[in-house]
């Protein structure tokens, strides 16, 4: 075995290792619907699932592509309706995490999730539940 056939070796055994590295980490961050619906229990004192259904907070039915700000009946925070944010896993992270700072002057009193676990959960529950 020549030396740059056991670098080349090498090269392709680490990258097969950082690649299963990436990739369970990519799978711990995918949620579960089951525990994210009951994680939603917290959040149905104001929020509904059906369209129109407003409460202290807006619906959430076909929250998923949408406008922040824009569901209809419901009377937004000048800084939600222009926050200029469609709503995707990635923004919906961001607000599930600390809605106050990710858009300053909003109504939501929830504090947030702190577990990015426990986020991605509630995500994948609402991803199913809102369409």
């Amino acid at each position: 075995m020549t030396k740059s056939t056991c670098i080349a070796g090498k090269l392709i055994a680490g990258g097969l290792v950082a690649f299963l590295a990436l990739s369970s980490g990519a799978a711990q961050a995918q949620g579960d619907p089951a525990k994210g619906e009951r994680l939603f229990a917290r959040c149905r004192a104001c929020h509904a699932l059906e369209a129109g259904q407003n409460k202290v907070g807006p619906s959430l039915h076909g929250v998923f592509g949408r406008e922040a700000g824009t569901a209809e009946g419901f009377n937004y925070s000048d800084a939600l309706k222009s926050a200029d944010i469609v709503w995707n896993e990635e923004t919906m992270d961001h607000w599930l995490e600390n809605p106050r700072e990710y858009i300053p002057g909003n109504k939501m009193v929830f504090p947030g999730l702190r577990k990015e676990q426990d986020r991605q959960d509630i995500i994948a529950y609402l991803k199913e539940a809102t369409q």
